[in-house]
């Protein structure tokens, strides 16, 4: 018998939300997208889904905190992908209380909601590698491609989750606690829950800003023909990963619950995907044929200078496919910010379109 119930996505409205959204409606399902439309350019996230499939995408226009409407929403829900939250490290160090209450309460709300409304219902959060701190007990080296571990076993294969938590910032604070309490819903009640924890995620309908979503908002910048700035030396290393890959990563996460519950996996490009934001200034300037202006300020709190995740545990317990190569994938959202701008294209490029 299928299960006509729709499938409740906080956040559902954001960057990778709205990707999940998009994918589970054109398998059929229908979606409830719970999101109180505060960050910029997310109601057109919305506006886009409902045009795309409509009948299939229903808004709940509420904030996570609102445990009447939370309760009823996750009530009706067959699965609950939780990506609602504070996201920027900056803004939890200027309003820490709101970061907390947004990222912890909100999260111990859904997750009292769903003990009592719904206890059979699977719940993937999405977590971020800053649960891991800043990671400076590892020894770097600076290499050209930027740096880069000196222990070779961490330099092949990135940092696993077997790395001690170590939270940094309000931000790595408040989802680093809900990050537990997700795993510890599992453990203290058997919800049906499991954690990824990301690294860089990419690529449409990402609206990047200095403070979140680095990868778009380099390229917004390059396209608009203004200075990126880079805070520390552009030497620091990220693995980046297509949000259509990630994508992959939830719904399987969804459906291999059963084995996967109460569990945290990485969720990135891995070391094939890592590239520094000094390298990535050139992937785009070679994508746009032109030089980049570049300005550098200080290190901000919290930043990593190295994080690659080792995505082991996660393709092979997910059974995720090969991801896209970080260079394809970022002309590719290079191409649709451009056409989301009307941004006109190189025409020297013009061919390999």
């Amino acid at each position: 018998m299928i299960d006509s119930r729709p499938v409740l996505i906080t956040g559902g409205a954001g960057f990778i939300g709205s990707n999940i959204a998009d994918r589970l409606a054109r398998e059929g399902h229908d979606i409830a997208i719970y999101d109180a439309l505060t960050r910029p350019g997310v109601d057109r996230n919305l506006d886009w889904l409902q045009r795309r499939h409509p009948g299939r995408i229903y808004a709940i226009v509420a904030d996570i905190r609102e445990e009447d409407r939370l309760r009823m929403a996750v009530a009706e829900s067959k699965a609950v992908f939780h990506m609602a939250a504070q996201v920027a490290v900056t803004t939890s160090i200027e309003d820490p209380r709101s970061d907390f209450e947004t990222n912890v309460l909100g999260t111990i709300e859904l997750l009292e909601a769903l003990r009592c409304e719904a206890p059979a219902t699977p719940l993937v959060f999405a977590s971020t590698n800053k649960v891991y701190g800043g990671l400076g007990d590892i020894e770097l080296v600076l290499k050209e491609e930027g740096y880069r571990p000196a222990d070779e076993f961490v330099a092949r294969n990135g940092v696993s989750e077997e790395r001690p938590l170590d939270f940094h910032t309000p931000y790595g604070c408040s989802k680093g606690a809900a990050d537990q309490y997700v795993l510890d819903y599992a453990r203290s009640f058997g919800l049906r829950t499991a954690v990824l924890r990301m690294s860089c995620i990419y690529g449409q309908r990402q609206m990047g800003t200095e403070d979140q979503g680095w990868v778009a908002h380099f390229l917004i910048r390059a396209l608009e023909g203004k200075p990126i700035t880079i805070f520390g030396d552009g030497h620091q290393v990220r693995d980046i990963l297509d949000v259509s890959d990630a994508v992959e990563a939830y719904l399987a996460a969804w459906h291999r619950m059963d084995e996967v519950r109460g569990r945290a996996f990485n969720l990135g490009g891995g070391p094939s995907n890592a590239v520094s934001l000094n390298g990535l200034v050139a992937h785009i300037e070679r994508l746009l044929d032109r030089r980049v202006a570049i300005e550098f300020a200080d290190w901000r709190a919290g930043d990593q200078r190295y994080f690659v995740a080792d995505t082991l545990r996660a393709d092979g317990e997910l059974g995720l496919p090969p991801k896209r190569d970080w260079r394809e994938g970022v002309e590719r959202l290079a191409r649709w910010l451009a056409e989301e701008r009307a941004v006109a294209w190189p025409r020297t490029l013009m061919a390999a379109s």
